[in-house]
């Protein structure tokens, strides 16, 4: 038998309700964000970043190159010397400047309004972009809070479960969502143009654990 590989079937990676969705996310895609906040004016190395989902480190250290402080954590202790927390957790963490992370798709919606209600100046999540779609998440947290910005990669940024490999690929589109607290204007839509090549560091694909 043939298997399908089209992109719209490959782009539907289902995990177990209680998977921990271990899918590192690239330095350089997190760099992309970073540098698209300081064009827009932010001065991030005066702001505190929290990453609530931090796995290895893989989001966590590209953050510390542009923020002043990042506060770190994960539900599971990967080895990284992190703080084992639920980020969902009945008690609301205290308030950060901003809050960046790559959620468990199956709760990024409830990580997104937590992290909105938590950061003083706005929050992103990195996410496959078939996120920004369906009829009900509009309704329970787009239209309740419009993002600031959709930051849709033009190149694929891969990610694979459990490791973080030079030379990866995938098939699966990824982008930025951001939310700014003093944001009124309507949700802007832009492109990150091909950035992985002069964002990409030998020392990210670095086994940390």
């Amino acid at each position: 038998m043939t298997q399908n590989i089209s992109t719209a079937v490959m782009q539907r990676r289902v995990e177990p309700h209680d998977s921990l969705d271990d899918f590192p996310t690239p330095p350089w895609a997190t760099r992309a964000l970073c540098e698209w906040l300081e064009v827009q004016g932010h001065r991030l190395q005066l702001d505190s970043v929290r990453e609530p989902a931090a796995n290895r480190g893989f989001m966590a250290r590209p953050l510390a190159e542009y923020f002043g402080s990042v506060e770190t954590s994960d539900v599971h202790d990967y080895g990284a010397g992190y703080a084992v927390r639920d980020y969902l957790e009945m008690i609301p963490p205290a308030p950060v400047d901003w809050t960046v992370t790559n959620p468990p798709f199956r709760l990024a919606e409830d990580f997104a309004r937590r992290a909105i209600d938590t950061s003083r100046i706005g929050c992103a999540i990195f996410i496959r972009s078939a996120f920004t779609e369906g009829v009900r998440r509009h309704q329970m947290l787009f239209s309740v809070h419009p993002p600031r910005a959709v930051l849709q990669f033009t190149e694929r940024v891969p990610l694979n479960r459990g490791k973080m490999e030079a030379g990866m690929t995938t098939a699966t589109a990824y982008c930025w969502i951001v939310w700014q607290r003093q944001w009124t204007g309507p949700t802007e839509y832009h492109w990150i143009a091909p950035c992985r090549k002069r964002l990409e560091r030998a020392e990210d694909y670095k086994r940390y654990v």
